[in-house]
């Protein structure tokens, strides 16, 4: 008897906007290189960047600031979706369009009907019949792109099943998506690679009563959960995303390839720390694993040598620091000219840093996200003030770019704690200024999920996305992000003064036009010669001769007053104190109780 042989199931991936356009979408070409994988190969999947198309309507520089922003792309979407929304997300876009040079040429209604068309356009030109499941890849400002584009891949086939997935559907965010968009017809909670592969494998006509996972939730299924399905326990084991469906889009719609592609690579998941109170960027993850540097570095070598490119971003919400001092030292003794962006815990170590440099490691986004320890504390970020200091001296000395947030309006937050945080913002003038970002109240974050200890009396609908959604429909939807009851007015006015002092040191660096670091020493190796830029007044020149030398020398890491005195026993200690304080007072050395950093950089 002949054995059917059945045709494998049809998948269409997507990524929409607000996607960053120079870059490649990491989750379906991780997902689509996991199902080619399988054998035997039951899923054929095609992979489309819609984002690519918008990007060229709109321009990139335009699209890139949008991107930047997601409440004005969301606000765009909005009512392509939801045509009553039109006054209220108008109002939302011109809000944002304000704060960003690069949006404030735009006008709402010639923007939104740009996109109703792009959409419309890129949709005649699939034949989405051909498919037996189209799946979305739902990120933090993917949401109401998706859900239009959905709404309207229904309309042209009305049987054809649509799934949902993604960090912007972990946990019960999916099932109220899943409850109020009839365009949805499945929810993958978690990892998508064998709920993926799954799902599909139930679709087959021979298949029988299929039970899907846990963290698969489905409009036929009575099961409502909010559990994450498992995810790879050995991320090693997984073949690189394939990047050739993006290139392909890339060469048809950008023909004159006018920008060069970053592509994404994935050292881990999850995050080794995982305690800080506010935030929810590990709820999708299955605990924390990473790959070994030989893994990374191969995959780092294929993905360069088949798409001739050296830029790449770690999508990591914190590098595996053991693989990775051997990934960057393994390529600091190489001649290629790698560039990467990641995002790291606080480094104090200057060396370790200055390998990463010469490994390629260009920018770094550091969660620094206080400048108090008492409230470095309360985030629960494992660190102090004067180590988040220390990495943003390292990173400079070493030549990295650091990219991080100061956290205002922290609910809980102690006029003590505001007042310890502008007294070091002074300190850190020299360095790349930190972004102002006021606290906002994530899903299933630690604060969110035990408001109370916080001072948070009630947790409401965020109130821009009262100005997207329709209320009736916000209702029933459980929201990434959330607005809350509590102190929020108290603490808005608490750190205004931080805010504005933010701001100027932001002006402080547009201002400058000298090539050397606003606070650098230069070694005579008898004597320091220190030159200090003033955000008022001019430029100061200091002089440290003999153990000043040394001891300021010595300080370039954090050092304890013990350490110190183990390093220096004929100095007196009160004698360094002096010294110390000295230093200190002209802001040329931060000292926190015992410890002391000197704060100029080589030059």
């Amino acid at each position: 008897m002949q054995q059917i042989v059945l045709p494998p199931i049809a998948l269409g991936l997507i990524s929409m906007p607000w996607a960053i356009f120079n870059r490649p979408s990491i989750q379906l070409a991780s997902l689509k290189t996991y199902l080619d994988a399988q054998e035997p190969r039951t899923v054929t999947t095609t992979l489309f960047h819609p984002y690519l198309t918008v990007a060229a309507d709109l321009k990139t520089e335009t699209y890139h600031y949008l991107a930047k922003d997601s409440w004005a792309g969301e606000a765009l979407y909005s009512p392509l979706l939801f045509s009553e929304q039109y006054v209220s997300a108008e109002k939302l876009f011109q809000s944002r369009c304000k704060k960003e040079t690069g949006l404030q040429h735009l006008t709402f209604q010639s923007c939104t009907e740009l996109l109703d068309q792009s959409l419309d356009k890129w949709l005649e030109n699939i034949d989405f019949s051909a498919f037996d499941l189209i799946g979305f890849s739902i990120c933090f400002n993917q949401l109401i792109a998706s859900l239009t584009a959905a709404e309207r891949i229904k309309k042209r086939c009305p049987n054809l099943p649509i799934v949902i997935g993604g960090s912007g559907c972990v946990g019960d965010i999916g099932p109220s998506l899943l409850n109020t968009f009839p365009q949805i017809d499945y929810v993958i909670s978690g990892e998508g690679e064998n709920a993926l592969l799954q799902l599909c494998e139930s679709l087959r006509p021979t298949a029988a009563s299929v039970t899907l996972p846990a963290g698969i939730i489905s409009r036929q299924s009575e099961r409502c959960t909010t559990k994450c399905c498992d995810g790879i326990s050995d991320i090693n084991s997984l073949p690189p995303p394939d990047y050739h469906p993006y290139f392909e889009e890339m060469k048809q719609i950008f023909p004159n390839q006018s920008f060069i592609p970053v592509l994404p690579i994935e050292f881990s998941r999850g995050c080794w720390w995982n305690k800080c109170s506010f935030c929810n960027l590990n709820l999708q993850w299955h605990g924390y694993r990473w790959k070994k540097a030989t893994t990374m570095l191969r995959e780092l070598k294929e993905q360069s040598r088949e798409h001739q490119c050296l830029d790449f971003c770690f999508t990591d919400n914190a590098l595996p620091p053991k693989e990775t001092d051997t990934f960057f030292s393994t390529l600091a003794e190489t001649e290629t000219d790698y560039d990467f962006f990641a995002e790291v815990r606080v480094i104090t170590d200057p060396d370790t840093l200055r390998r990463y440099r010469k490994g390629g490691l260009t920018t770094i986004q550091v969660g620094i996200e206080s400048l108090s320890t008492s409230l470095l504390k309360k985030m629960n970020k494992g660190t102090t003030a004067i180590e988040n200091i220390a990495a943003m001296r390292q990173s400079a000395e070493a030549g990295i770019q650091l990219e991080g947030n100061l956290i205002t309006d922290f609910p809980g937050s102690t006029t003590e704690e505001v007042a310890e945080t502008l007294k070091n913002l002074d300190f850190i003038l020299p360095y790349t200024p930190l972004s102002a970002a006021s606290f906002f109240l994530g899903h299933g974050s630690p604060v969110a999920s035990n408001p109370t200890a916080y001072g948070i009396v009630a947790l409401t609908w965020h109130a821009k996305n009262q100005q997207l959604f329709p209320k009736d429909t916000l209702n029933g939807l459980s929201m990434l992000i959330k607005g809350y009851r509590g102190d929020r007015l108290i603490q808005k006015k608490k750190w205004q003064e931080v805010k504005m002092k933010i701001e100027s040191w932001h002006q402080f660096h547009r201002s400058r036009n000298s090539n050397h670091p606003p606070l650098s020493y230069r070694d005579g190796n008898q004597f320091l010669l220190i030159r200090q830029e003033q955000m008022k007044g001019p430029t100061l020149q200091h002089r440290l001769q003999g153990n000043s030398r040394k001891l300021y020398l010595f300080c370039r890491r954090i050092r304890s007053m013990k350490e110190i005195s183990r390093e220096f026993p004929t100095i007196k200690k009160s004698t360094m104190r002096r010294f110390f304080h000295d230093l200190h007072h002209k802001k040329l050395l931060f000292q926190e109780n015992d410890h002391f950093l000197a704060l100029a950089v080589k030059h």
